[in-house]
């Protein structure tokens, strides 16, 4: 029987600050066996860095796991940075990442913004890309922001999306993600701030089927509240800086890479129509609809689906 809880919680083996440009340098650490098979945790975001709980999806007899931080967040530095912060470099840091610990091929496990960020990459290098374990498919397109962050997701949740949404002015609010950006950065840290905990709650109101019990004490963390906030939004105010609808316009270039995609069926940060989108594109891929379930990694059946992926593949 294959398992489906997380492994225990263990220390990273290796860590450190990987300098990809003048301006930023990436934390990365490994935790598992260091002559393992190399997975690469992609996280969600953009600014949303792993917790420690990322280390427990994988075999840490089997699997060699990479966790790292993207651009301007958690221990990477500097913090919510914008400059030189663009869907490419990320790729590219992905990429000197590999050499940097020479890996000559490896599985990507990303979630949300990590599965768009994985499917780029794959896109560009999939030489290296042994395989693909993907949660909460987001396509970067401009429907999937306009769902999320103007009208879509606000039908479900009206009461939030008129908190998120009266933080604007009212002459602002034909265009949420526009207006929020001035705002998240202001030269008035105060009102960044501001602006930061009102786009967090809204999401963090959104990405699990019972609402969080601990959504007041994480909104307490100004610092990554700024990092998720200013991140996601210089991303969508740019349309992650790709021509529109790059992953499927792309998508031949990965069709027979061996993946999996889990999806909450009532996930209101993600719709299930792009994950089942990409998985009628690819020729080797394995998509379960989880039940019972919305967006986060945190709910128990999406971490469950999660760990049998990584089991599976162990298997291959």
């Amino acid at each position: 029987m294959l398992r489906e809880k997380l492994y225990r919680l263990r220390k990273p083996y290796n860590s450190g600050m990987l300098k990809v440009s003048d301006l930023h340098s990436i934390y990365y650490e490994e935790v598992g066996n260091p002559n393992g098979v190399p997975i690469l945790f992609v996280h969600g975001g953009p600014g949303s860095a792993p917790s420690e709980s990322s280390r427990q999806f994988f075999d840490p007899k089997y699997y060699r796991a990479i966790i790292f931080h993207q651009r301007g967040a958690g221990k990477s530095i500097p913090s919510a940075e914008i400059k030189e912060n663009t869907t490419q470099f990320l790729v590219e840091d992905i990429e000197k990442l590999r050499k940097h610990l020479k890996i000559d091929k490896w599985i990507l496990f990303g979630g949300s913004w990590g599965s768009t960020l994985s499917l780029i990459y794959s896109i560009n290098y999939p030489q290296y890309v042994s395989g693909l374990i993907l949660r909460g498919i987001f396509l970067g397109r401009k429907e999937d922001d306009e769902f999320l962050y103007q009208k879509g997701s606000s039908y479900f949740f009206p009461e939030a999306f008129e908190e998120f949404k009266n933080f604007i002015p009212q002459n602002e609010q034909n265009n949420m993600i526009k207006a929020y950006s001035k705002y998240l950065n202001s030269s008035n840290l105060d009102i960044a701030y501001q602006a930061a905990y009102h786009w967090a709650k809204w999401e963090l109101g959104l990405i699990t089927l019972e609402p969080l019990s601990d959504i007041d004490k994480i909104l307490e963390d100004k610092k990554s509240n700024l990092e998720l906030a200013r991140l996601e939004n210089h991303y969508f105010v740019n349309h992650i800086f790709l021509e529109e609808n790059f992953i499927m316009n792309n998508v031949d270039k990965i069709k027979d890479i061996k993946t999996i995609i889990i999806h909450g069926r009532y996930d209101m940060d993600c719709r299930p129509s792009g994950a089942y989108e990409l998985a009628m594109k690819l020729n080797n891929c394995s998509l379960r609809i989880i039940p019972k379930s919305g967006h986060s990694s945190r709910e128990i059946l999406i971490t469950k689906a999660l760990v049998k992926a990584c089991e599976e593949f162990k298997e291959k």
